[in-house]
């Protein structure tokens, strides 16, 4: 009876670990916008020097991390400078990293250039129109970058396992999908398309790491928590799903995403390849001298017009 309460305990405490290290992957995101190279580079060598494993491949992570979002850099020049056309769609079950992966991408984009689509469900009108009718307004132009943050794959996964179609309508998708992607992708659009694979197990520890971090609670919806107890009904249309709909024009990608920081730089690395850029070169930038006008005279602004400074004190 003792050893079964000590493997308890143990569980417990690991559980709480992850618990706490899913929280502080949060916290991560901001130090991601605020590190530069140089100060990477202090952080490691400190590291080095005296951190734990787990420290070290935290910021081996934000480096290779920066590193990419370089490229994506790059990746985007040519797309602008080309008139390129792509089209990203992430998938996966709630809680699978599709967020996280997607505001990693975009983080030191232009948001004219790339833009990410996460549509909400259907209002009346649109469940009577053409069933992709809604999305194709939010295919880009060229020169554009569109991340859809779940897609017309809906009807595939949660629309059919939460009732809101019919068997038919789901056997028309999957008829109608394919030439749909294959149109797509004649038009002159890349289309790229991910499914970010969690376990059982890491999805139930997810869960219970936004039920106790009050800045992730609105994540859970009550459709994510019946998502949750109908796991084996989604797995299932996760396969049929992946099976039909797997073309040569357009494959499924699957990320491993029990590790998040791993699965978030295996997956810029492989969207990186899927398009063959090249560095475009930029004219030296020179800043014009600012023209000083004898006769300006700036006016006063109210001080009622200021938003309170209460952090005053603040270094």
């Amino acid at each position: 009876m003792k050893a079964k309460s000590s493997s308890d305990d143990t569980g417990r405490t690991l559980q709480r670990d992850r618990i706490r290290r899913e929280i502080e992957d949060g916290l991560d995101e901001e130090l991601e916008l605020e590190f530069d190279e140089e100060r990477l580079s202090e952080v490691r060598r400190d590291l080095i020097e005296g951190g734990s494993p787990d420290e070290l491949g935290r910021q081996i992570y934000f480096n290779e991390l920066f590193r990419l979002q370089h490229e994506l850099i790059k990746l985007q020049d040519w797309v602008v400078a080309r008139k390129l056309k792509l089209v990203v769609l992430f998938e996966g079950r709630d809680a699978a990293g599709k967020g996280g992966i997607i505001k990693r991408i975009t983080q030191r984009l232009n948001p004219r250039v790339c833009r990410v689509v996460a549509l909400s469900a259907p209002n009346e009108r649109e469940r009577s129109q053409w069933y992709f009718q809604r999305y194709v307004p939010h295919l880009p132009a060229g020169g554009e970058i569109v991340l859809f943050d779940r897609s017309w794959y809906n009807r595939a996964g949660v629309e059919r396992v939460m009732g809101f179609c019919s068997q038919d309508e789901v056997e028309e998708f999957f008829r109608t999908v394919p030439e749909f992607e294959r149109t797509l992708v004649r038009s002159g659009i890349t289309l790229v398309k991910y499914w970010f694979s969690i376990s059982d197990d890491e999805q139930h520890l997810r869960f219970l790491a936004r039920i106790h971090d009050p800045l992730k609670q609105w994540k859970l919806s009550p459709m994510d928590l019946e998502s949750r107890r109908r796991w084996e009904s989604y797995t299932k249309a996760k396969e049929e799903m992946l099976e039909r709909t797997h073309i040569t024009e357009a494959p499924w990608w699957i990320v491993a995403a029990n590790d998040k920081r791993k699965a978030r730089i295996n997956c810029i690395d492989h969207l990186l390849h899927q398009i063959p850029y090249s560095e475009i070169e930029h004219g030296e930038v020179s800043l014009p001298s600012r023209v000083h006008n004898p006769d300006y005279l700036r006016g006063p602004t109210p001080r009622e017009m200021y938003v309170p400074d209460r952090y005053a004190k603040l270094a």
